[in-house]
């Protein structure tokens, strides 16, 4: 059994799914949030978790978490969870892009109208016995030209729901292809400062990061249109608030409608919301019944699937890929696994400064990106007393300066698919390339300059040697004297000729004694020996029990 902590109030469809699946033992606790210190002891016998907003995920709370596998938040912003330190400790952080996207959508067609049409202040006249229609007069939104900042799933839908409602509809993403934007009728702008100044209305839709804080700041609220307005149904802070007051105060900004703040509490935004021309909302931008059992189902199928079926979706800090994608990457994730245990161990106490992947055939087709990351846990895990996995290899590696690069090529050469991986120390380069037969079976094809054909599993005894008549017998005389049993042998020669250097690959059964390996090392035409040890053949991969 999984055990699963929900630690806010979530939607009962959701605690259901969790409820009746077989495998997992849920813990709903929506209260346990406040209580950081409670908090971080539940997650010490937890494997997955399921929040919202009210759940912090600090570094000191997620500090030490070794059974914690998977973090699902139940809405889009994980800006309450540090993913940095998630990410260190292995634990894959998802969000639901898609439960609440028309529901933050519509709520922001719904901010713009109710604040081009005075919606909230002519209300309210109504409510307190007056009929102020004159007062009340607003601008239509068709004909005016909006700009859209942040084209994801978000955006995109409102700049669709604004093109229905006859508006220019401008937009800015750095990562949204022109053809796109085309597609969906958007004029599509790469800088943002450009944009801005066409702007009647300005929606943004970015998430909250150091690059997007105070993304609309004072600087850029003077070059545009006097009187635009801003509407901010993503994250409180990208629109800089102070900023935003001096622009109200002097008139340059026409209004503000806004659901999310730089802090969500009652009381703080009370100067903001007591201006006429401002419509402010308690972050209602995913408040809809529909939303709100979407995300719910979204992120108890994200926790369930990671558990049960290794399934990763809609991860914010590693490749997302399903369970049937994972199974077909398996080979080529565990070759590369172990091609990194194996260089590691190679490299021994010489520092590892970096290392180059090349990836040919078959494997291309694969996510070589997730490939890279499992050679890289198998590089660190060697070395590192910190448990090293696909979700935090890369991070690792980059905190200890070591660089991973990776190309590919779709081309074929003698095998239908080949990893190989160029590891540099301070004092060498050792290159190791493998190759898969069939689903289940890895071999080492390439040591070096050497083409050779060994099983990469288990106890592999590594020797260089002169290629003379007489020796591989030695070396067998030897192991037999010493109790050693030889499961397979391969061959390597200088350029494939007799009598030059040689490199040879045994796979023992057991490992030989220290007596054994200085007998073999003493052979006069023996020029180096290492002993690398390798998980059994068909051993599941360490991080998702694959």
């Amino acid at each position: 059994m999984y055990r699963v902590l929900v630690s806010d109030n979530l939607s009962p469809i959701g605690l259901k799914l969790l409820e009746d699946h077989p495998e997992i033992d849920l813990v709903y606790e929506p209260e346990i949030h406040k209580d950081p210190s409670a908090l971080k002891e539940a997650l010490a016998t937890t494997d997955g978790i399921v929040i919202r907003s009210g759940t912090k995920l600090t570094e000191d709370v997620l500090s030490g978490q070794k059974r914690l596998k998977v973090v699902a938040r139940a809405g889009v912003g994980v800006d309450n969870v540090d993913l940095v330190a998630a990410t260190r400790q292995g634990i894959v952080v998802s969000n639901t892009p898609d439960g609440n996207t028309l529901s933050t959508a519509e709520q922001t067609i719904a901010m713009m109208m109710g604040l081009c049409r005075n919606i909230g202040p002519a209300s309210q006249s109504m409510r307190e016995g007056r009929w102020d229609r004159k007062l009340f007069t607003g601008t239509q939104l068709a004909g005016k030209t909006v700009g859209v900042i942040g084209l994801g799933r978000i955006g995109l839908a409102v700049a669709r729901r604004c093109n229905g409602l006859e508006m220019n509809v401008l937009g800015y993403d750095p990562f949204l292809s022109e053809e796109r934007a085309a597609e969906q009728n958007i004029e599509l702008y790469r800088d943002i400062d450009e944009l801005l100044v066409k702007c009647d209305l300005v929606t943004v839709h970015t998430p909250l990061t150091d690059e997007t804080r105070g993304l609309i700041n004072a600087e850029r609220l003077k070059k545009m249109k006097e009187g635009v307005r801003l509407v901010n149904c993503a994250r409180g802070g990208i629109i800089d608030e102070e900023a935003l007051l001096e622009g109200l105060e002097s008139g340059q900004v026409g209004g503000a409608a806004l659901d999310v703040y730089v802090t969500e509490k009652a009381g703080a935004n009370d100067k903001l919301a007591s201006y006429p021309n401002v419509l402010c909302t308690p972050h209602l931008g995913a408040s809809t019944e529909e939303a709100q059992e979407q995300v719910a189902v979204e992120a108890a199928e994200i926790v369930c699937n990671f558990l049960t079926r290794n399934e990763i979706r809609s991860a914010v800090n590693m490749v997302p890929i399903s369970g049937k994608e994972l199974e077909a990457a398996k080979a080529y994730l565990d070759l590369a696994y172990r091609l990194g245990l194996m260089l590691a161990q190679l490299a021994g106490s010489e520092g590892i400064k970096g290392a180059e992947l090349q990836y040919r055939g078959d494997v291309t087709s694969q996510p070589v990106k997730l490939i890279t990351s499992a050679f890289t846990s198998g590089l660190l895990s060697a070395a590192l007393d910190d448990t090293v996995s696909i979700v935090n290899s890369d991070v690792t590696a980059k905190d200890r300066g070591i660089a991973i690069s990776q190309t590919s090529t779709s081309e074929t050469g003698a095998f239908a698919t080949m990893i190989s991986a160029t590891v540099r120390t301070d004092q060498r380069e050792i290159t190791a390339g493998g190759t898969t037969f069939g689903n289940d079976f890895l071999r080492l094809v390439k040591l070096n300059d050497y083409q050779l054909d060994a099983y990469l599993d288990g106890l592999m005894l590594i020797y260089r040697h002169k290629d003379v008549p007489g020796l591989i017998g030695a070396i067998g005389t030897t192991f037999g004297k010493h109790q050693v049993n030889i499961s397979h042998m391969a061959l390597g020669r200088e350029k494939n000729e007799p009598g030059g250097e040689a490199v040879a690959v045994l796979n023992l059964d057991n490992a030989p004694s220290e007596e054994a390996l200085k007998e073999v090392q003493g052979h006069p035409d023996v020029t180096g020996v290492q002993l690398v040890n390798l998980p059994p053949a068909k051993a599941p991969l360490p991080w998702l029990g694959l």
